[in-house]
């Protein structure tokens, strides 16, 4: 009988790494790798499992999934990966690379308030919201190793959250967690157990994969609607472009956002700004710069405009109309800088790297393609769609000034949250 790495590096788990992955050949290295350092670990075990969860991508709707909005998200081929062993000890151990193991008994779910903040806390949060839910849990050991770069706007928080709630959905429930499910109690986990007030759209990406369109009106029941399109067939790559701003002192610009869009939501007696009236926001604009200031105002226009948007987008990629799309996602990238106005922060206006990113990638791409801030905003990552037959120009000026490693060129993979199968 093959051991898991040979049966690896053997080519039985390809047809899985040619789904999720640009390279087969890095994928069995990297899997294998992995397994040396899980018997390194926990030492060699009959039973043994890989598992993968995606970071994701932020395309349409920025800011606008707090109020209850439309986003278009989509998973991309950077990932946390493990590999995982049951045992009967009632205790999850999992070992991250760069970091030391985390230990948490099934005996032991409640909240933590010193692991904010902390993978732990994440793990016994998904333990607690699974057995919340009525799944079963159980004990295992994992080594994992990301690529989902943390401060990457990829969201690898979510992508491990969404892997724990594979494995255990996989390892003692046969695999019945839904995808949607999965991603809901990784929110609450990361809500409840990390500390972070975390809207929904980054763990049902990850979770659901490919391009995924939500709508966030009952948040409590989104509406997932997964959609099907090829970037690559389109001669373009997604790249994502890390300008190296520090989100250290960020926290204040993002409360901002939701605090002042709120004020506008509450003007109408409405808690969130998806359930006012677009037509009766535009009647009490004059009252409204009074109540609210003209910063909420503009940040509601951009609210009810990319809203709109993010469900044209979707629509556009359905109807296979990529200019369209990629139209759209220009006229996200402008509201976003000029009404939404999450490009730099205005405590430390010599710092714009991301207005710098865009300037840039306006004046490379000439007119073709699209790019814009890429989530939270204000430091941080651009997001641009380049035709491939300037991808290395475009690298090559993003390099010079970002630096050799601040560009990512990325594929919107097909699958969310999963376990590694062996070949059919």
């Amino acid at each position: 009988m093959l051991s898991i790495k040979n049966e690896i590096l053997q080519g039985s788990y390809d047809d899985c790494f040619k789904t999720l992955y640009s390279s087969v050949a890095s994928a069995q290295k990297r899997y294998a790798d992995s397994v040396d350092e899980f018997e390194k670990l926990f030492g060699t075990k009959q039973f043994v499992s890989l598992f993968s969860a995606p970071g994701r991508t932020e395309v349409g709707g920025n800011h606008t999934d707090h109020q209850h909005g439309c986003v278009l998200a989509g998973s991309v081929n950077l990932d946390v990966i493990a590999v995982v062993s049951p045992n009967a000890d009632g205790i999850v151990r999992i070992k991250s690379q760069g970091y030391d193991m985390d230990t948490v008994s099934l005996n032991e779910l409640d909240v933590v308030i010193d692991e904010y903040g902390h993978a732990v806390s994440l793990i016994r949060g998904m333990l607690a919201q699974m057995k919340a839910n009525g799944y079963k849990i159980g004990g295992f050991d994992a080594y994992t190793t990301s690529n989902v770069l943390k401060g990457s706007g990829l969201s690898s928080s979510a992508a491990f959250e969404v892997l724990i709630g594979a494995i255990i959905s996989n390892l003692f429930n046969d695999g019945k967690a839904s995808a949607v499910e999965i991603a809901k109690m990784a929110q609450k986990a990361e809500n409840i157990y990390f500390g972070k007030p975390c809207g929904l759209m980054d763990q049902m990406a990850s979770s659901v994969g490919g391009f995924t369109a939500i709508d966030f009106k009952n948040p409590k029941e989104p509406i997932i609607e997964k959609v099907n399109f090829d970037l690559a067939a389109h001669g373009y790559s997604l790249c994502i472009i890390n300008t190296g701003g520090n989100h250290a002192n960020l926290t204040d610009d993002y409360a901002a956002i939701t605090s002042e869009i709120r004020t506008v939501a509450n003007f109408f007696e409405c808690e969130v700004l998806r359930d006012v009236s677009e037509n009766e926001f535009f009647e009490n604009i004059k009252e409204l710069r009074e109540k609210c200031g003209d910063r909420a105002v503009l940040r509601a226009l951009h609210f009810f405009a990319d809203n709109k948007r993010a469900i044209d987008e979707k629509n556009a990629l359905k109807d296979n109309d990529f200019l369209q799309f990629l139209s759209l996602v220009n006229e996200s990238g402008n509201s976003s800088y000029k009404y939404l106005q999450n490009v730099f922060s205005v405590s430390a206006p010599s710092e714009q790297g991301v207005a710098l990113a865009l300037a840039i990638s306006e004046k490379v791409l000439t007119g073709r393609g699209a790019h814009r801030v890429h989530g939270g905003g204000f430091a941080g990552t651009i997001q641009c769609f380049v035709p491939n037959d300037i991808l290395d120009e475009y690298l090559s000026a993003m390099k010079a000034i970002f630096g050799d490693a601040s560009c990512y060129v990325l594929n919107i993979r097909p699958v969310g949250g999963t376990a590694i199968t062996k070949n059919k």
